[in-house]
């Protein structure tokens, strides 16, 4: 017998208070931020005695999902996949005291998951990273290298913006001979990709019943235009893959067999199913300042970042 996806009682009350918190549209990214740390959802996968929940990746992954029903322009892909979710799983005592506090309060971590730097035996990091999320504003990045996962401090690197589909920061970050602190055994690509996937599963979810919302008030000749049947069809593709999309997210996250699977699910049906969504909002689908956008723009991006870990490749990536 398979996993039960089914959510216990905890997991509900995240869901429930996490859309609680985004549901707030007036708020900035920095406030909505701040108001995540304060109904404690930052620190659901940071151990109890360091101020967290301990509740582990799977409720970390249910909050993501919310962020991206909501299309939120949060660091949450970058503090809590490539941060939080690595260092607490491996994480010295010394280091997860000194990072993940840092989250509660509203610090930002993010990491290099893609080609690794070079690391001398003393671990002196040269190379450059690209597309990190939030390097600007993160107190550690985890960086990639021949040797292993080194905690670094973007301060000491050379940072250039790169721009993105969502308007959020990344960057590259230039390194010479930068000191690194070991991050043993850990491994950036488990929880980025799943991380993505739950972020990209929830930006679908909320494009969905945006647009289920807008034909089933939207009247043409007298009719919603949910009545007409090829309406009908196509907004119920979407719901396939919308679907489909959340048992391969969380599969992902219950387990490293389901890992690639998702993210090829994600690189490859979302951005269809997202382009049937703008196409049923008609002539309001392509307004920029329409709120559909911002999903279309985050996956856009979450789909960049599979491909340049291997979501699209033939064979499983070793």
């Amino acid at each position: 017998m398979g996993p039960d996806f089914a959510l216990d009682d905890d997991q509900e009350a995240i869901v429930r208070l996490a859309d609680e918190v985004l549901s707030d549209n007036d708020d900035t990214p920095e406030r909505l931020w701040k108001s995540l740390g304060q109904a404690g959802l930052l620190g659901l996968s940071v151990p109890a005695e360091l101020g967290g929940a301990g509740l582990g990746a799977m409720a970390t992954g249910l909050l993501l999902t919310e962020i991206g029903r909501h299309a939120a322009r949060v660091p949450a892909w970058s503090t809590l996949a490539l941060g939080v979710l690595p260092v607490a799983r491996w994480g010295t005592p010394e280091q997860q005291r000194d990072l993940l506090p840092r989250v509660l309060a509203g610090q930002v971590l993010t990491a290099a998951p893609g080609e690794p730097v070079t690391a001398t035996e003393d671990w002196r990091l040269t190379g450059t990273c690209h597309e990190v999320p939030d390097a600007d504003r993160a107190y550690r990045v985890l960086v990639p290298t021949n040797r292993g996962v080194a905690l670094v401090d973007p301060a000491h690197a050379t940072l250039s913006r790169t721009p993105t589909s969502a308007g959020t920061d990344e960057f590259s970050l230039r390194l010479t001979e930068v000191a690194g602190e070991p991050l043993a055994g850990a491994d950036l690509r488990r929880y980025a990709v799943a991380g993505a996937c739950a972020l990209g599963d929830g930006a679908l979810a909320g494009a969905l019943r945006m647009t289920a919302d807008h034909v089933r008030d939207r009247h043409q000749f007298g009719r919603p235009l949910a009545t007409f049947q090829a309406v009908a069809q196509q907004i119920a593709d979407v719901y396939i893959a919308s679907r489909t999309m959340h048992l391969a997210a969380l599969a992902a996250i219950w387990s490293d067999a389901d890992l690639w699977t998702a993210a090829y699910w994600l690189c490859s049906e979302a951005p269809p199913a997202l382009r049937t969504c703008h196409h049923l909002h008609g002539g309001l689908g392509l307004a920029a300042d329409y709120p559909l956008h911002r999903h279309t723009a985050l996956i856009r991006d979450l789909v960049r970042h599979l491909q340049r870990l291997g979501a699209l490749d033939v064979h499983r990536p070793e």
